[in-house]
This record gives structure tokens, sequence and C-alpha cells, in this order.
């Protein structure tokens, strides 16, 4: 197992608690809540394309998280982020990308394709890191673990739940469906998922038939009026609220 080593550490005024990390490698960040005692469950978040773990968008969630429900929050870099390596085939794929975007040309299959490669390395690289996390005395082994990404961090995630049982709650949506939908058949667990009613990227159907393929007999669909950018702010409360109620509500945590 590899373990977590820690490179740096900020505890603000609010009270907010960031540790950058690294496991074999692969750097990541947790989030915690500063002074309290005991365990608390975990919430593992994936960014999307582009981003990474420190997006304003995946902060925001994080404090939410941390602020109202409590939970450590974890965000590692997916391959080929934030000055991650890229290999060959990123290369490639960014390039087509661009050529894409500047031509007008429909990225969904661009996307969708170069997404199910980073997944591939990102899964084993999340398994490893929820190893080295559960190590810690403020998580530990027997936790509750959710998992909360859109975009590429639902491209990642479905993988990421369907093989790994430690997860038992997840925030998905706003991707499709070619690639996951095998993967999503098999994910059991409770899951909300976003759409964007009016996606620019991702067609309704397509949204509506991922959802649809999920094998969870718990499924909320969270579908808001917009374009694909601009899912609403309160859904990070929503999150909050659903975590709440299965990681902490479900199942007790066991004392340190």
């Amino acid at each position: 197992m590899n373990p977590i080593k820690f490179t740096a550490e900020t505890t603000p005024a609010d009270g907010l608690r960031e540790r950058d990390f690294t496991v074999a490698g692969v750097p990541g960040v947790l989030w915690s809540p500063a002074g309290t005692t005991g365990r608390a469950p975990l919430v593992l978040m994936g960014h999307g394309g582009g981003t990474h773990k420190k997006w304003p968008g995946m902060t925001g969630r994080a404090e939410r998280l941390v602020r109202a429900g409590g939970f450590h929050v974890a965000v590692i870099d997916a391959p080929g982020h934030n000055g991650r390596p890229l290999s060959a085939d990123d290369e490639r794929e960014v390039a087509a990308l661009r050529q894409a975007m500047a031509a007008g040309e429909p990225v969904g299959p661009i996307v969708v394709r170069h997404n199910a490669r980073i997944a591939e390395r990102a899964v084993p690289e999340w398994r490893a890191t929820l190893d080295a996390l559960q190590q810690l005395p403020e998580i530990g082994p027997d936790g509750p673990v959710g998992y909360f990404g859109l975009n590429m961090g639902t491209a990642i995630g479905i993988p990421l739940i369907a093989a790994e049982p430690r997860i038992t709650a997840a925030v998905l949506g706003m991707f499709w469906p070619d690639t996951v939908a095998g993967l999503a058949a098999r994910i059991t667990v409770p899951v909300q998922y976003a759409l964007q009613w009016d996606d620019e990227h991702i067609p309704r159907a397509a949204g509506l038939a991922l959802f649809d393929a999920l094998g969870s007999q718990e499924k909320t669909l969270h579908a808001n009026a917009g374009r694909h950018k601009e899912i609403p702010r309160f859904e990070a409360d929503s999150a909050v609220a659903f975590f709440t109620r299965h990681l902490r509500h479900a199942a007790p945590v066991p004392a340190s």
C-alpha cells in the first residue's frame, strides 16, 4: 500500500483545514473541518475536463460539504491535468478537441473517447488514494465514503463506483452514455443525478439515457433549465443534503 504524504497545510481563520498530499506521486488535496475530534465520513470528488483539484467550482463544493456537512473531502488531479504529464493519446485528443471547437463541430465524440481512456488510468489511482486516506485516524477503514463528480468526474466516477464497494452513495451527471452505460447498470448505490435541460453539448436524450442506465433502485434526477455550464449553485447544497442523508444517517461512523 502506498502511504499518503502531506506536502502543505493551511488552516484559514474560517476553520477550513486544507492539506495538499501525494499518493504514489499523484497530487491531491484533502479538506477537513478544523479543530474537530473523532471520525467523519469521506467524500471523494472528481473534477471536470480541463480543470484541476482546486478549480473554483471544486473548492466551492468542498467548502459546502465541509462546513455544512462536516465531511472530509478529497480530490486528486486526473491524468494529464494540472501539470501531470500528457500521454501521446492525450496530446492527440486535445488537438482534435481544439480543432473541432474551432470548426464549430460537435465535441461529444472526442470527449467521450478521451475521457474513457483517462478513466482507465484514474480509477486505479483513486482506489490507491482511498486506501491511503482510510489509514488516517480521522477517516478510518470502515467509515462511510461517497463520490461527487460531474462531466469528466462522472466518466471516471461510474467505473470507479462499479469497481469499488466502499463507495455507498454518489452524485453524478452531465455526461454521455456511450462508453459507461454498461458499467452504470452495475451501480446499485443511491445516486443523485444532475442534468442541464438545455445543454448544448450533451443532448437531453443522452443525459436521460445515462440516468436510466443506472442500476440503482434509489436514484433521483435533478434537471435544471440552462446550458452546460449553468448548473445552479444550489445543487451543491442539494449534494450536501444527499450525502448527509446517506453517509451520516444510514450508518454510524465508528468512534476513533
